[in-house]
């Protein structure tokens, strides 16, 4: 499991920097996103998909492992949270949106999982990633 920009393509790693800038910029005393999440085997991948399933708890993803956009080299994807100044997680859907519509509206190519019918506000990914990973 990654949280390195490194492991991200490119377009992400200037989606998300750009992103971040200008969130700072908007919203300076808002809680700080960071990135939870980058490259995932799939072995890892597979893990989170049995929640829900064959594990307790409620289901995370849909995707077994091979079938998501995290699971290729660059990763495809990325998954954010926010932290605020004391240092606490927040996972309030405003901050996800507001980072969200920063994204839309520079990067078209990138699709928010906030917009989703199984809503994932976390999660950040290329729209053509089947056929960029070919």
């Amino acid at each position: 499991m990654s949280r390195d920009k490194k492991d991200l393509h490119s377009e992400l790693v200037t989606a998300y920097e750009y992103a971040c800038e200008e969130y700072s910029k908007l919203y300076p005393s808002d809680p700080k996103p960071f990135l939870t999440q980058t490259h995932r085997s799939n072995g890892e991948q597979n893990k989170l998909y049995a929640i829900g399933r064959t594990e307790k708890g409620k289901i995370v993803t849909n995707a077994k492992g091979g079938e998501s956009p995290h699971n290729f080299l660059p990763s495809m994807a990325f998954d954010i949270a926010f932290i605020t100044l004391t240092k606490q997680l927040s996972w309030d859907k405003k901050y996800f949106k507001k980072f969200a519509d920063i994204i839309k509206t520079k990067f078209p190519q990138v699709e928010c999982g906030i917009d989703w019918r199984f809503v994932d506000p976390p999660h950040f990914e290329l729209k053509a990633w089947k056929t960029l990973k070919k």
